[in-house]
């Protein structure tokens, strides 16, 4: 309990919820335009361009590796489009080279970084695994405020995204720009992997935009609600995660987060009321007593009868 009144430690679940929050909306998006592995090939991305920025700096400053991290994430994403469409390789396949590549150079710059004695005691190293208790005031307030705007921009267009995702012929004919649309959602997707780095790490941040949305599907069919839930769900897991996290030294918060994240998929998928493992137990159990109660009345009409 005495880890609770320390107010870096507050300011930091405080940022973790809004993180979360972020990346569970912004997850919500991914699933329903079936890019989900497109946040797992960012993040991985991601890693080179922070590693690029500290060793320009020669030191650790969030808002320069963040602007090194969303270069990097943004150059992926583009070599995905590349190869999309100048080859026969398909999305998937080209989210895969992209991540393969891109995570190989960040872990070669990383391994180059630390041989200088600089990237431990920097904290370079976090950003692989995730280190949410050790960052400083001035990181939660960054974090916190690109989490703020990512959640203003998802929620203040929730009908344009509708829109955007379910009906772009619509969309389109009512004068709503497609390449603004996919420009606005690959940049808030970026945003929301590269801020939440130095938290869960690169390569647990895609559980984090990953498994929310899938767990607030079990819950409702609504897209506004799915959007709400899988924030909740998000914020929940990034603070559960940072609170467990920081009751040992040095264990890294991505992790328990995704721990968190999972656990309360397993409640979604067994106790979610849109078609959770219960639920379709209970309607399969309804459905075979109605058939068998028809079956019944038919066999005794046709006993009256004869």
């Amino acid at each position: 309990m005495e880890i609770l009144w320390s107010a870096n430690l507050q300011w930091v679940l405080v940022s973790m919820l809004f993180l979360g929050m972020a990346a569970g909306t912004i997850g919500c998006l991914s699933y329903w335009k079936r890019q989900s592995l497109m946040s797992d090939a960012l993040s991985h991305a991601a890693l080179p361009g922070g590693v690029v920025a500290f060793m320009l700096l020669g030191e650790k400053q969030l808002p320069a590796m963040i602007a090194g991290a969303a270069v990097s994430s943004l150059l992926g994403a583009f070599f995905i489009q590349m190869i999309r469409s100048s080859s026969r390789i398909k999305e998937d396949t080209a989210m895969g080279m992209v991540l393969s590549v891109f995570f190989g150079l960040g872990i070669m710059l990383v391994t180059m970084v630390n041989r200088t004695g600089n990237g431990n005691q920097s904290g370079l190293d976090s950003f692989i695994f995730g280190q949410a208790a050790s960052m400083v005031r001035k990181d939660v307030f960054t974090m916190l405020a690109l989490a703020a705007l990512v959640l203003l921009v998802v929620f203040l267009a929730c009908k344009e995204w509708k829109l955007f995702l379910f009906d772009p012929a619509f969309a389109a004919g009512l004068g709503l720009s497609m390449r603004l649309m996919n420009s606005v959602y690959l940049a808030v997707l970026v945003l929301v992997i590269v801020i939440g780095i130095q938290a869960v790490g690169v390569i647990l941040m895609a559980a984090l935009l990953i498994i929310p949305p899938a767990s607030a599907r079990y819950w409702t069919k609504s897209f506004r609600s799915m959007l709400a839930v899988a924030g909740l769900f998000g914020g929940g897991a990034g603070v559960s995660g940072t609170l467990f996290s920081s009751m040992g030294a040095g264990w890294p918060t991505g992790p328990f987060i995704v721990l968190a994240a999972s656990f309360l998929f397993l409640i979604s998928l067994v106790f979610g009321v849109e078609k959770g493992l219960l639920v379709r137990a209970f309607q399969l159990w309804i459905q075979r007593r109605r058939l068998a109660e028809s079956e019944t009345a038919i066999i005794g009409t046709g006993v009256k009868r004869g």
